[in-house]
């Protein structure tokens, strides 16, 4: 017992003490989250994924294959939440709220500082990956589930180009495929804004979580949590086992997939109107839940 709150201690507290500085600073002053928001989703975290993989040793291979396992834990978890929901009787509105909470993780607010804290630059590495393929997921098929058919494949797929995140990776791939040197300003500017992105994150993540509402209903929410925060590190561990994964990438990996509900979900059932109260909810629930799951999960990983 004593060891697990070691790693609590050491890997988890520092996350809900910066988020906590961020949740105190808009209650107390009433902050809007929105612009940080902004400067961390279109600057620090796409320098954050360039610096990354650029000064990384991931090979071409490792990208793949990563981004593909990264891919598969999503869709697993996605068709099992399906399944569940079906047994449940949930309704239209509310599966799709279900289905996107459960299947999009806080990969980058939470995510990557606690794969830093745990594991190091090299996990942090395969996480950033993680991330890439997470957000490119919500954007796409997130899109898609949150209207359930009421907006056009075309018009998901477009929103790509919305991702700053999304060049980033290609930027940083053309390097790594080529010969080309990375200027000397270039490389010194994206290491600069990249560190900045998660400290920048953890405070986000606190001002966001003031601006919730804990409003739902208990089977939805029960579902999504337990999807989000049992049933994902599972699959993750399985898919791992069986794609050969070991080492940093299946600590990264894994851990990534245990995250609690992305906070992006909340603006995409409210813009499709997928029960935006109950996504509000879960990302709070699995948010104040997590240090009970991903505590032993870090101490199975070897944290």
């Amino acid at each position: 017992m004593s060891d697990l709150f070691t790693i609590f201690v050491d890997n988890l507290l520092p996350i809900f003490l910066a988020a906590g500085a961020g949740y105190i600073l808009t209650r107390v002053s009433g902050l809007n989250p929105r612009p940080i928001s902004q400067v961390i989703f279109y600057i620090f975290s796409p320098c954050l994924i360039f610096s990354l993989l650029t000064q990384s040793q991931l090979s071409n291979d490792d990208i793949l294959r990563g981004s593909a396992y990264a891919f598969a834990i999503i869709i697993c978890v996605g068709i099992l939440t399906w399944i569940v929901g079906r047994m449940f009787h949930l309704n239209r509105r509310t599966m799709a709220g279900v289905l996107i909470a459960s299947m999009f993780m806080n990969a980058g607010n939470f995510g990557l500082p606690v794969v830093l804290f745990a594991f190091g630059e090299k996990a942090l590495r395969y996480a950033s990956l993680f991330f890439v393929v997470n957000a490119v997921a919500a954007y796409t098929v997130g899109v898609i589930i949150a209207s359930m058919g009421s907006v056009r494949l075309r018009k998901a797929l477009l929103n790509l180009l919305k991702i700053p995140t999304v060049y980033a990776l290609l930027l940083a791939l053309i390097f790594m495929r080529s010969d080309w040197e990375i200027p000397l300003p270039l490389e010194r500017t994206t290491t600069l804004l990249g560190n900045a992105s998660i400290p920048a994150m953890l405070v986000l993540l606190g001002m966001q979580l003031s601006k919730a509402n804990l409003a739902g209903r208990r089977t939805p929410i029960a579902i999504a949590s337990v999807m989000r925060l049992v049933a994902s590190p599972i699959i993750a561990l399985l898919l791992g086992q069986a794609l050969g994964f070991s080492g940093s990438a299946r600590q990264a990996m894994t851990l990534e997939s245990a995250m609690p509900t992305a906070v992006l979900t909340t603006v995409l059932s409210t813009e499709y109107d997928a029960s935006p109260s109950m996504v509000t909810s879960i990302v709070v629930v699995t948010t104040l839940l997590s240090p009970l799951t991903l505590t032993p999960l870090l101490a199975l990983l070897g944290a």
